[in-house]
């Protein structure tokens, strides 16, 4: 083993075989390892019993074996929503949220340690960002969360804190890893990326045709107010990112999400019902409408149920199909990035051990 420290669990099952045969081991191990990893979701190599010890302790001495430590956890004693604080080897930390539905559990994990988009009512761009996440990072999201709860979790959402496609070559090995056969083998259907808007990253992802779900975080439909929202709009046009959604769908014939946070006063007239409209017309898309979660240090709040309904219904009008997302975990600092933030804060003046 070489003293790089390679990150063993980040690594697919071609390139964990190749590294381990190297090393001077069969290449049946290297199926062994793997399933140990992301099958049986060992939590240390030392569980890894059907490995000679040699062979564990060269692993143990030569790589990264990445484990998540928790922090924090918080529980909604309203609808059992879990936000999951984790620390990372270097002391970031990352937010993960469990969420039960009828049709199954999802986990909505971090694909960065902050964020540099800067969206002026996101949590998780306040300290901008400190740095990408690992695929391993990302996977040991689930994989705690999964253990942690002794449930199964049926769907995965990167759509915590960070932008999944600013971390793009670590999101598609994490795709991977997530999705493959010898690991938890997770339909691609099951999962959800959702972006801000990077045109490139999203044409290109295109083009690898993957069955994934795109959300597509868009907030307004007008050019003027997305900026006044998004930083990311003055680099990536409205007309731009729209052409980019339909190149997604003819590439992969996915259905497109458009996440459409609420905000009173804001992006919620019914001139702003009537401008989404008539951007989404003709799309094969869905539109999920999120009443914002107040965050301490930005102005935004919900609007009344009102002004909601009101809004879906112009929608339905329309024939685009539309949602209402539950909330979940109200109780709790269930918002992107509100929970690290709160914790950082803390840590400040009182540095974890």
């Amino acid at each position: 083993m070489n003293n790089k420290k390679p990150d063993i669990k980040s690594m697919d099952l071609t390139e964990l075989t190749e590294f381990i045969t190297a090393a001077g081991q069969k290449p049946f191990r290297g199926r062994q390892l793997y399933q140990w990893m992301h099958q049986k979701c060992a939590t240390s190599i030392d569980e890894m019993t059907n490995l000679p010890k040699a062979f564990r302790d060269e692993l143990k001495e030569g790589c990264t074996y990445t484990v998540l430590k928790q922090a924090n956890v918080q529980a909604s004693t309203q609808d059992g929503t879990r936000k999951y604080l984790f620390l990372l080897e270097d002391g970031n930390m990352v937010e993960s949220v469990f969420m039960r539905y009828k049709t199954g559990n999802s986990v909505c994990i971090s694909s960065q340690a902050g964020c540099r988009m800067g969206c002026k009512f996101c949590a998780s761009a306040i300290d901008g960002l400190s740095r990408n996440l690992t695929p391993s990072e990302m996977l040991e999201q689930v994989y705690q969360i999964s253990r942690d709860t002794g449930e199964r979790v049926s769907n995965v959402v990167v759509m915590g804190t960070g932008e999944p496609l600013d971390n793009y070559d670590n999101l598609l090995q994490f795709l991977t890893l997530l999705c493959n056969e010898d690991g938890i083998h997770m339909s691609q259907r099951n999962v959800t990326v959702s972006t801000c808007g990077l045109v490139p990253q999203i044409l290109e992802l295109a083009r690898k045709k993957l069955q994934i779900t795109l959300a597509i975080s868009l907030h307004a439909a007008s050019q003027q107010k997305r900026c006044s929202l998004m930083p990311v709009a003055n680099r990536y046009g409205i007309e731009d990112l729209m052409a980019a959604c339909r190149y997604y769908f003819e590439m992969t014939g996915r259905r497109i999400t458009f996440e459409y946070s609420l905000f009173a006063g804001v992006n919620d007239s019914k001139e702003d019902a009537t401008m989404l409209c008539g951007l989404l017309s003709g799309m094969n898309c869905h539109v999920n409408l999120i009443p914002v979660n107040p965050v301490k240090g930005r102005e935004f709040v919900p609007p009344g149920k009102e002004g909601l309904l009101s809004i879906k219904k112009h929608l339905e009008q329309k024939g685009i199909p539309v949602t209402v997302r539950r909330t979940l975990g109200s109780d709790i600092d269930a918002a992107c990035g509100q929970l690290r933030k709160k914790y950082m804060e803390i840590a400040e003046k009182s540095p974890l051990s």
